[in-house]
């Protein structure tokens, strides 16, 4: 488990007048679920996509657990994060998918297996492990991506608007799931979302971007 410290950190693009994010001074607590609720294009995604090391910090300094992080690559940061986008390998199955990234850590088999089943129960998916992307809906590819991080238990959770593709009743419960499974293992995580109703139900504390 970690703390994120985001000190006076800032994101420009070539060619902009002004920064997307100027001078952003956060702190999550280890063990903290923090939302971040804003409209589109405020900026929420970008800080999420400068902690997961998927876009550069033009200045400032970003840390997880203590340590500087600016520098390092994607993989070296014990990040897993969840794209409002699918991504998931469509040649393996659901079971494959969950699997891949225990199996990149070398984790034993028997572990491994007991992840999947945990997070295919939480997310409703073990009727559909042997399935692969293109034969599930749009809310299953998306469970299933939100299961692959999951399953990690990284030390800092990211996720960007995860329920968007979920119908409204899913979106209740898989939130509620989602709430206590971060209770349960204490991980920092950092949540993205437009809906004020789901930050504030879901959140310790809610950080507001415009």
């Amino acid at each position: 488990m970690a703390d994120v410290v985001f000190d006076k950190v800032q994101k420009r693009y070539p060619g902009s007048t002004s920064p997307v994010i100027d001078g952003l001074d956060l702190a999550v607590a280890d063990g903290e679920l923090l939302v971040m609720v804003g409209p589109s294009g405020c900026g929420k995604s970008t800080v999420l996509r400068m902690l997961a090391g998927l876009e550069t910090i033009s200045a400032g300094e970003l840390r997880i657990g203590g340590r500087r992080v600016n520098e390092l690559e994607p993989k070296a940061r014990d990040v897993a994060m969840v794209f409002q986008d699918y991504a998931l390998y469509p040649h393996m199955s659901v079971r494959e998918n969950l699997d891949f990234p225990l199996r990149m850590r070398r984790m034993p088999k028997a572990e491994r297996a007991a992840r999947i089943a945990r997070v295919a129960d939480m997310l409703h998916l073990g009727e559909l492990l042997e399935r692969k992307p293109a034969q599930l809906s749009g809310g299953q590819r998306q469970r299933v991506a939100m299961g692959r991080a999951l399953v990690r238990e990284a030390s800092v959770f990211l996720l960007d608007e995860p329920l968007s593709n979920l119908d409204a009743k899913l979106r209740v419960q898989v939130r509620a799931e989602i709430a206590e499974l971060q209770r349960r293992l204490g991980t920092t995580m950092l949540y993205v979302t437009h809906d004020q109703t789901e930050a504030m139900t879901l959140g310790h504390r809610v950080a507001v971007f415009d």
